[in-house]
């Protein structure tokens, strides 16, 4: 729940809490042989992951965003 509040809160370190808590189930699904669990742990790690990779990676910026902001500082 921490990571879902983070990342609505606008926080790069919800994908990155919520990536982490992955490993938690990922034992408990080894542990007690409950391998759905280990199914949801993969698919849900690879979505935490593409959020957080998306949200440290800058954002390029085009000739267009360029002008628009060039425009509003005259």
């Amino acid at each position: 729940m921490t990571g879902l509040y983070l990342a609505g809160r606008r926080s790069w370190t919800g994908w990155a809490v919520g990536l982490a808590g992955q490993t938690l189930w990922l034992v408990y699904s080894l542990i007690t042989e409950q391998w759905g669990f280990l199914v949801s742990c993969f698919v849900y790690g690879a979505i935490y992951l593409r959020n957080l990779r998306a949200w440290l990676r800058p954002t390029p910026t085009t000739p267009a965003d360029e002008e628009v902001t060039r425009c509003a500082a005259s």
